[in-house]
């Protein structure tokens, strides 16, 4: 069912990239500091080992100027030109306080964000190339970052302390955060069965749709959390659909599909999925879907003790900024504690589209390869798979 992609490493792949646009390349990292650019054939255009021979965490685009390229390895950034890969451009050393986990390149193409291990999200300017701005409130490794869509100073950040961030480029504190470890406590609590134990909802991947107010995090509790964005940035509901069997490696959203709710996804067990989350009751909002109106959810929930983050939060959000009017917050901690816990499930729809890769997934990558909406997947093989998503 997918065409394999060889010929371009000789080490496991870790990371896909893709330009977009009708002739656009696609860039692959694998281990070793191996970078590889792609034509959408299949065909391996050209092969660089970065000095180092540190892992290639991820690879970016530049959504203005096709001919950057942005690759993480260790605490440094390279910047590439994936015409002519013959070396870097430029190298952005020790913009991570620790290994780089995920890059994200806002629509203007002027910043780069960039999440790394010590759980701190470092935004650099890409026209003086110097970092100008260090967020940090994440407690653990900080495992991804997205620049919101629409909105080139707001971005939102994930990490393995369980919490989802959303933070404005001129505000050092996030506007808010919540804790996935909520949700999945009030899912766990209803489904649980003797003997059945669950994973902590460690953050691993977010993404945000091209409306820029709908988020999906990827999870090791095999769930993709779901959250919804107001006006004014408030966080206003939330929600998770059981996605895989094992912890979820991957989620992004489609940019180029007819609707911007199709989100792909990828686990640890070895599945990748396809979803339409058009109807789902959260992603419609506009008070269409039941519960619409919940603004943020306050749980009332025994702690489970076995979370690895130092500090949890016990709501579901925190709205900070100098600007936040108290009575607004009482007012959605009363509507909270009100609201029905069930709403969340609501959620709950199958895959439109689902592959059996068999193989641990390291990255889902979606693209329009020859005018066919595609998905790339990298797992443990020096290989790439394409599915392709025809017919939809």
């Amino acid at each position: 069912m997918a065409q394999r992609w060889a010929g371009g490493h000789c080490a496991s792949v870790l990371c896909v990239g893709a330009a977009g646009g009708a002739e656009g390349l696609l860039a692959s990292g694998a281990e070793g500091g191996e970078v590889t650019v792609w034509t959408q054939e299949g065909v391996p255009l050209a092969q660089l080992h970065l000095s180092g021979q540190e892992d290639i965490t991820c690879t970016a685009f530049s959504p203005t100027a096709p001919g950057l390229l942005y690759a993480s390895h260790g605490e440094t950034v390279s910047v590439l030109d994936p015409r002519k890969l013959t070396g870097p451009i430029e190298e952005l050393q020790n913009v991570g306080e620790d290994e780089i986990n995920s890059l994200s390149v806002n629509e203007t193409g002027t910043s780069l964000a960039l999440a790394d291990d010590s759980g701190a999200v470092r935004v650099v300017d890409l026209q003086t190339s110097k970092v100008c701005r260090t967020l940090r409130k994440h407690t653990n490794i900080c495992s991804s970052v997205a620049f919101r869509p629409q909105r080139p100073q707001s971005l939102v950040s994930a990490g393995l302390d369980m919490q989802v961030m959303l933070w404005n480029l001129q505000k050092a504190r996030p506007v808010w955060t919540y804790s996935l470890q909520e949700t999945a406590e009030e899912e766990d609590g209803h489904q649980q069965k003797a003997g059945q134990l669950f994973n902590p909802p460690l953050a691993h991947c977010i993404t945000v749709a091209s409306c820029g107010n709908v988020l999906a995090c990827a999870a090791e509790d095999g769930r993709v959390h779901l959250t919804r964005v107001g006006s004014g940035s408030r966080h206003e509901q939330q929600g998770a659909i059981k996605a895989h069997s094992q912890g979820v490696s991957q989620a992004h959203f489609l940019n180029f599909m007819p609707h911007p709710y199709w989100l792909a996804t990828g686990g640890n067990d070895g599945v990748v999925s396809l979803w339409d989350l058009s109807e789902n009751p959260l992603v419609a909002g506009d008070g269409k879907g039941q519960g619409s109106k919940v603004k943020a959810t306050a749980h009332r929930r025994k702690p489970k003790g076995k979370a690895k983050a130092k500090s949890q939060s016990h709501g579901d959000a925190k709205v900070d900024g100098e600007k936040t009017d108290r009575k607004e917050e009482e007012d959605l901690s009363e509507e909270a504690s009100s609201a029905d816990p069930n709403q969340e499930k609501s959620t709950k729809t199958g895959p439109k589209l689902k592959f059996i890769h068999e193989e641990k997934v390291n990255w889902v990558c979606p693209a329009m390869l020859k005018g066919q909406p595609s998905l790339l997947v990298a797992d443990q093989s020096s290989s790439l798979s394409v599915y392709s998503l025809a017919g939809l």
